[in-house]
């Protein structure tokens, strides 16, 4: 799998049925290895041993339901209340992210309502903070670390 731009991991990888799969060790079980799983696994190893958020608070897949269809948010961590914090989209590193990424995910955050917004494909990571009184976001060079 390509080099990401975020910190090396040591995942555990196997073989089966002539698919890689890496071991997630917040669903406890081994996964298919796609570009995007290669990722969200990345990022989510990030967030629990750069930026400290502990594992309890992080679901990879949260499902939703937008005008009827069901959605998936790749991670959402959320805070020491139970609310939601942030909300990361992970695509493949092959995907260049676009403004439908950031339309995506601001879809997701209307029904969510969740103080951070983070765009990724593991070589380029954009980072929002959500200004709810103007309806927008503003960038951030990074997120904060959990206090």
């Amino acid at each position: 799998m390509q080099k990401l731009n975020l910190p090396s991991y040591n995942f555990k990888l196997k073989s089966s049925e002539n698919k890689t799969l890496i071991f997630d060790k917040l669903r406890k079980k081994y996964m298919v290895l796609t570009p995007e799983e290669w990722v969200r696994q990345h990022y989510v190893s990030f967030l629990i041993d750069e930026k400290k958020y502990p594992v309890s608070l992080i679901a990879l897949e949260k499902q939703l339901t937008i005008n009827n269809r069901k959605k998936r948010t790749d991670i959402l961590v959320f805070n020491k209340e139970g609310n939601h914090e942030i909300i990361v989209e992970c695509k493949a590193p092959s995907i260049k992210i676009t403004q439908d990424t950031f339309d995506q995910i601001a879809r997701y955050n209307l029904k969510l309502k969740a103080n951070y917004l983070i765009v990724t494909n593991g070589l380029e990571h954009f980072y929002c903070r959500m200004d709810f009184e103007k309806e927008t976001y503003i960038f951030l060079k990074d997120i904060p670390d959990y206090k």
